[in-house]
């Protein structure tokens, strides 16, 4: 009998993912424009995740009723997010952005707790609060400077974040109606022709002949590991586990971001990575270790 994998082992995996994925996508910004870069990531990654899902769903069948449902959060959580933070990012700071998208696993945990769909303890609200102040912590380290920030970039961001929170919670409404794989081939099917559409401008002007190899290495990790793997295991976890549980982990990624620009693009830690380190996983270990059983969503 197959062994199932541990929901938490998949959020850890996902988070790798994402994290390595700031290094990749540095080493290819300089030669593919963002806009190309994203269209062509979602492009190959929703190919490629509809094989995956003929392959090892041959049957799969949309149930009735989900059609606009996937259609939703496949713009709000793909094309608007996508759209948001790369608009946002140019015209504000690499702190603000970060700063604003730490705030993401509260904004979840809370939302969940207003809709009713989870129960949230008292001992959860604390491990949010230790890790998103580790979270602080460690792009504090970096320094502030709130003079080159723009208030238009900050609500971009700002609203991405809502996107991706409404698109964790219509994962869960959703939970048991369609196969994790389903849902994130559905949704990015509904949200790439939005970013390709954004992105043709910049891909019909890049010299691709040009391009370096270390370039088309950092596109293909974020379109394998982190687009296609780490979706996939997101919805997931997200089904299993509940939403506020898995964006728990995203207060880690920034710590494993900074290890792997580390290693990969010659980052120095500082004491203030080892202090927000120590507060995000403590964060995360008394957040999961006091979690009641979700409320399950309505059918």
């Amino acid at each position: 009998m197959r062994r199932e994998v541990s929901p938490h082992a998949e959020m850890l995996a996902t988070v790798l993912f994402w994290a390595g994925n700031f290094s990749a996508t540095k080493l290819a910004l300089p030669y593919i424009p963002p806009l190309a870069f994203t269209a062509i990531r979602f492009t190959i990654g929703t190919g490629l995740l509809w094989l995956i899902l003929r392959r090892l769903e041959p049957e799969h069948d949309l149930a009735p009723g989900l059609g606009w449902t996937l259609v939703l959060l496949g713009v709000v959580g793909n094309t608007i997010y996508q759209l948001c933070f790369i608009s946002g990012l140019a015209v504000t700071t690499a702190v603000n952005t970060s700063l604003i998208l730490s705030a993401m696993p509260a904004v979840v945990t809370v939302t969940a707790g207003v809709l009713g769909l989870e129960v949230i303890t008292g001992r959860q609200r604390w491990g949010l609060a230790l890790a998103t102040i580790g979270v602080v912590v460690v792009v504090a380290s970096r320094g502030f400077d709130l003079r080159h920030g723009s208030w238009r970039g900050d609500l971009l961001i700002l609203a991405a974040v809502g996107c991706w929170t409404g698109y964790t919670l219509g994962l869960r409404r959703i939970s048991g109606r369609v196969s994790a794989l389903g849902v994130t081939a559905w949704t990015m099917l509904t949200g790439t022709p939005g970013l390709v559409l954004a992105g043709l401008p910049q891909l019909s002007r890049t010299a691709w002949g040009a391009v370096p190899a270390t370039a088309w290495g950092g596109l293909v990790y974020s379109t394998l590991l982190s687009l296609v793997a780490a979706y996939i295991l997101w919805s997931r976890a997200v089904q299993r586990i509940g939403a506020s549980r898995a964006a728990l982990y995203t207060c880690v990624t920034p710590l494993f971001a900074s290890l792997i620009a580390m290693a990969v693009l010659g980052e120095r830690p500082t004491l203030w990575h080892l202090a927000g380190g120590i507060l995000i996983i403590g964060g995360v270990l008394l957040g999961n270790a006091s979690v009641r059983r979700p409320i399950p969503a309505e059918g």
